[in-house]
């Protein structure tokens, strides 16, 4: 167990990033094709081929997974995936040629880096092609370059955050993991002791200084006072964490969505607020195994996953772009 989502078998991770740009992608590959759900909550979504994993409609199986910094731009690099995979012959066979299914979700980072650059199709590609199934990469890397917390009191009073990944071996054979690219507008908390890991600090707004004298402002707080109602009415919608969970138990697409649904749970115990209309939160479920498992159990470890996968994503991040993290510590 390497605590990577590509413990789960099946499942391939690449990245591709432009350090000067402070912006990046994450590819999942599922050569064989995986059966997945999707997840999406908050007011801020960017998202592509998420129709068609409906339970309802016809294609169960993906063969790539898009996660991508640029905003809406970024959704170009899953073109770039598609390539990469219609090169190896991979996709869904309609007769008349193989057309990889490549979902994708985007984090906003245009305010951190350059808003010029932008993961595209080339970078996708390049994603697609460094995918391994031993990456453990954690941090500043792919879809994490750009990612930041805390931003109620503007860039300059957040921090830096990045990709995590995290996997738990459940008994029976059954491996739960999720990979994240944490991009929240709230605060990440540890969410046995709810202490405040990395997250929005004291900044001063005009005249006045907000946040108090400690380490951090806590966003909640900040959002009960007057200055933070004013702030609110003008806050960006920066944000947006993106990720997923996968399983080697057999799912169908409808568990498969359930599974995506119940690990949100992770999300909303260590990020203080989540789900917020400033957020576009968008989690995949993704299932490449055909091992029996309880629907339940899955789900509830799928959670454990992703916030484990969160606060890797923020306790590996280097301080960048004039935001400090809690990478430099270790």
């Amino acid at each position: 167990m390497k605590n990577s989502i590509t413990d789960v078998p099946g499942i391939e991770v690449g990245h591709a990033h432009d350090g000067d740009a402070l912006t990046g992608c994450t590819v999942i590959l599922t050569r064989k094709g995986a059966v997945a759900g999707v997840d999406q909550r908050g007011g801020a979504p960017g998202t592509r081929e998420t129709d068609l994993l409906s339970p309802v409609n016809l294609i169960s199986k993906i063969h790539g997974l898009l996660l991508s910094g640029g905003s809406a731009f970024g959704l170009d690099a899953a073109s770039g995936v598609m390539r990469y995979l219609d090169e190896q012959g991979i996709g869904f066979d309609t007769g008349a040629a193989k057309v990889p299914i490549v979902p994708a979700a985007v984090l906003f980072d245009l305010a951190f880096g350059s808003a010029e650059i932008r993961p595209d199709a080339e970078m996708g590609y390049q994603a697609a092609q460094a995918a391994t199934a031993d990456d453990t990469q954690v941090g500043n890397i792919g879809a994490g370059m750009g990612a930041t917390v805390g931003k109620i009191l503007g860039m300059g009073g957040a921090m830096k955050a990045g990709l995590g990944t995290a996997s738990i071996n459940i008994g029976g054979g059954i491996i739960v993991g999720a990979l994240v690219a944490v991009n929240a507008f709230g605060d990440v908390i540890h969410p046995q002791t709810g202490a405040i890991l990395a997250g929005a600090r004291p900044t001063q707004v005009g005249p006045v200084k907000v946040g108090g004298d400690g380490e951090f402002a806590n966003t909640l707080e900040v959002m009960k006072t007057l200055p933070g109602r004013t702030i609110m009415k003008a806050v960006t919608r920066a944000n947006t964490v993106i990720g997923a969970v996968a399983t080697n138990a057999n799912l169908t697409q409808a568990e498969a969505t359930r599974i995506a649904m119940m690990a949100q749970d992770g999300l909303a115990r260590t990020i203080r607020p989540a789900h917020t209309m400033l957020d576009g939160d968008t989690i995949f479920a993704l299932s490449t195994g055909s091992k029996k498992a309880d629907i339940s159990t899955i789900g509830a470890f799928a959670a454990e996953a992703l916030a484990n996968a969160i606060l890797r994503g923020v306790e590996s991040a280097q301080s960048l772009g004039g935001l400090p993290g809690l990478g430099d510590e270790g």
